[in-house]
């Protein structure tokens, strides 16, 4: 069993899913600004409620970014704990390509990279890219795009999905690679694409 976590940002998700990448369960939640701290005792009770326990898991996989700093780093915290303590292998997926994945009708997923602009991940593209708002709103309707609810409300982008269902995106990527080529659980970092505020590249 795969367990699934993704924090990129204010809207959490965790997943338990077959080693196949096949969805077990999801559970999905908009929070303030301590979503990390909701992620084990979700985690714990999506377990429970699926009849399953931590012990069974086989692996590992965590939406790595870019996103919320303190997020992906709670985030991955979390799934490195359990890897560690677990022995089990570990993936880092990126985050806005999870989103996607777990919502295959969206057009794009749009996470914040700032107070006025926003990462951008349209589905044919390898890498997201930073758009400000005037880029953002060149593109409308953005209606069907993956957002965080927190931001959908900031920018006024209308119609979106919310990444509920993220976590499971993270574990259907991660499948074939917890299988045959892990990432190194010390090295896996978060993929924050660019220094956060105040800080120097």
């Amino acid at each position: 069993m795969i367990i699934g976590i993704e924090s990129a940002s204010t809207d959490g998700s965790v997943a338990l899913a077959r080693p196949d990448g096949t969805l077990l369960a999801v559970e999905g939640w908009s929070a303030d600004r301590r979503q990390g701290s909701e992620l084990l005792p979700r985690l714990l009770a999506l377990l429970a409620a699926n009849g399953r326990r931590l012990g069974e898991a086989t692996g590992v996989a965590v939406g790595i970014g870019p996103g919320s700093f303190t997020g992906l780093r709670v985030g991955l915290s979390l799934g490195k704990g359990i890897a560690y303590a677990l022995d089990l292998p570990i993936v880092g997926v990126g985050s806005l390509a999870a989103w996607l994945a777990a919502e295959p009708s969206a057009p794009a997923a749009i996470a914040r990279a700032g107070a006025a602009e926003a990462w951008l991940l349209d589905r044919d593209a390898e890498v997201p890219v930073v758009v400000d708002l005037d880029a953002l709103a060149a593109r409308s309707p953005l209606s069907g795009c993956v957002a965080p609810v927190e931001l959908s409300i900031a920018f006024g982008l209308a119609g979106t999905l919310p990444p509920h269902r993220a976590a499971a995106g993270v574990a259907s990527l991660a499948a074939a690679r917890l299988a045959a080529s892990p990432d190194d659980l010390v090295t896996l970092e978060p993929a924050y694409l660019r220094a956060p505020r105040g800080l120097e590249p």
